[in-house]
């Protein structure tokens, strides 16, 4: 079972242009230490400028970046290690360089326990984008949400 599933992730990967792993590893390796040192508004806003529009690439397979960026945020030590607020960032900043229109989403809940988790997530047309199925977002009361018109 194992192998068959490295092998769909493989699959995946290799249809990822040596250019976007590069680039997809390189903000996987910035922008997690700038989620300890930056506050959100200003990171988001460099992660994604309002002035700056990058026009849609059909040659980008957002499954398979999604892949790339969790393989190698898994692979790094604290404080790259992925969170979703990591993956977020990441794929969010990716996905606009890509011409897509996403939004970053952070929304917060009360666990079994009373006590309170946070989740981020990315948001296209109205949906959860690229989730990788862990809990659902609709648990979640969104405190925020980020898209490039919106931080200019």
């Amino acid at each position: 079972m194992r192998r068959r599933r490295a092998g769909r992730a493989s699959g995946l990967i290799r249809r990822l242009t040596p250019r976007w792993r590069l680039r997809a590893t390189s903000a996987a390796l910035v922008l997690p230490i700038l989620v300890h040192l930056a506050p959100m508004t200003r990171l988001v806003r460099w992660a994604a400028p309002a002035r700056m529009r990058y026009p849609d690439d059909p040659t980008v397979d957002d499954r398979a970046l999604a892949e790339w960026v969790d393989r190698v945020l898994s692979r790094l030590p604290p404080p790259w290690r992925g969170t979703c607020l990591k993956r977020a960032v990441v794929l969010y900043h990716l996905l606009y360089r890509a011409g897509r229109p996403v939004e970053l989403t952070i929304g917060v809940r009360r666990d079994a326990g009373g006590a309170l988790a946070a989740h981020a997530w990315l948001v296209r047309d109205g949906a959860p984008y690229l989730e990788p199925g862990r809990e659902p977002v609709e648990r979640f009361q969104v405190l925020t949400t980020f898209h490039p018109e919106s931080t200019s």
